[in-house]
């Protein structure tokens, strides 16, 4: 299931959090609630897909694990600011 789950994510995290929301509870442990999921969903998708996912390795995230959370973070910033650079062209 891990597996299939990357390969749902290289091509949509949104889809891939989809499936962990309807298949598992992956998503369910990390977060108290529903809001920052659902947030994540809309806004953050990479963010949120590894800090759940890296929150599921070993009940937290700490060490270089942060790295990827921030990595993520810095690819869904960069489809922020690139999406805003085509619509002004």
């Amino acid at each position: 299931m891990p597996c299939f789950v990357v390969l749902v994510a290289l091509i949509s995290p949104r889809l891939a959090l989809f499936f962990l929301w309807l298949f598992s509870d992956v998503l369910s442990r990390p977060f108290d609630s529903w809001v920052v999921p659902f947030l994540g969903f809309f806004l953050l998708p990479w963010t949120t897909l590894a800090y759940a996912g890296l929150w599921d390795s070993g009940h937290r995230v700490n060490g270089l694990e942060w790295f990827i959370v921030v990595l993520a973070f810095a690819i869904d910033m960069s489809s922020w600011a690139s999406s805003r650079f085509v619509r002004r062209d």
